[in-house]
């Protein structure tokens, strides 16, 4: 992996941030407008991007290293898991205890990591990407929604989510693609290539609109939260690495896999705080404060690699 290359692209995605956060203070874009346009990226352009990825000849030797890292991704989700309960269950504040699970285990893998994937390693980067695109929702919406709503959630519902998840449905698209090394039609394909050509530029812009409003202080940040930063844009990468490597897994589908883990964390941890009426803040500060960092941390974690 050349770190020279991607700490470039990481300050390009940064400038992109910094275009979305003038666009906010210059009051091009409303609350509604984010709102639309990452349902947008979420729901049209990211599903576009993981069918691309998957229009490509059938080859059995990538579908097994598909199956790899998948078992390598079940694997460290459960490690951080059982790390995040351990180490967390001494925090009296519910809210901020379930924040700090949540936010140290589950990254921005489908809006950052997705975007930088692309611009990286392109399609065959994003093929293997989709792993962790798919273990994202299935552990999120499982376990990562209990930590919220507890035995008062509706598993029905949580399933439905993710059956429903248009990534989900575009990633079983593509295997389906795949696996037939079907071709689909010119205009059709073409369509695709430009909608998915949005989504790296967009993504960034979006988010950095998103950080144009955040406000820090006292009552926003515990000095606690500061342990989730280093678990969610350190260690557990690097956990991720040894894991990985210790199945046996190398080039592409090691980078690509490393580098959604080493994504800040997940916006939605936001969105789950409020769901159960819990005071948004530390979330808000948390995601804030991880994003900023990453521009520094994910380069840290390539070279770890590298190392190994």
């Amino acid at each position: 992996m050349n770190l020279a290359q991607l700490t470039s692209q990481i300050i390009l995605m940064f400038i992109l941030m910094l275009v979305g956060l003038m666009i906010n203070k210059l009051g091009f874009m409303h609350g509604q407008t984010s709102t639309d346009l990452t349902n947008i990226l979420l729901y049209v352009v990211s599903p576009c991007l993981i069918i691309k990825a998957f229009e490509q000849t059938f080859s059995a030797n990538r579908l097994q290293m598909l199956g790899r890292v998948s078992l390598g991704i079940v694997i460290i989700y459960l490690l951080m898991i059982v790390i995040t309960q351990l180490a967390f269950k001494r925090v009296k504040d519910a809210n901020l205890r379930r924040i700090m699970r949540y936010g140290s285990v589950y990254s921005n893998a489908g809006f950052m990591g997705i975007p930088l994937t692309s611009a990286l390693f392109g399609a065959t980067g994003v093929f293997f990407a989709v792993a962790s695109l798919a273990a994202f929702n299935i552990f999120s919406w499982t376990h990562g929604i209990t930590l919220f709503t507890g035995s008062q959630g509706s598993r029905r519902e949580n399933m439905r989510q993710i059956a429903l998840n248009p990534n989900i449905i575009a990633i079983i698209a593509g295997l389906i693609i795949f696996m037939t090394s079907l071709h689909l039609p010119t205009i059709a394909n073409s369509a695709i290539t430009y909608v998915s050509s949005i989504n790296t530029p967009l993504s960034m812009i979006v988010i950095g609109n998103s950080l144009a409003d955040v406000k820090f202080n006292r009552d926003t940040f515990d000095l606690r939260l500061w342990w989730v930063l280093l678990l969610r844009n350190v260690l557990f990468p690097y956990l991720a690495i040894v894991v990985l490597e210790f199945i046996g897994i190398t080039g592409i589908p090691l980078y690509t896999t490393v580098l959604m883990a080493a994504c800040p964390v997940a916006g939605i941890v936001v969105l789950f705080t409020l769901k159960v009426h819990g005071q948004p803040a530390p979330a808000v500060a948390l995601m804030s404060i991880s994003t900023i960092l990453s521009v520094v941390t994910i380069p840290l974690v390539f070279a770890l690699v590298n190392l190994h």
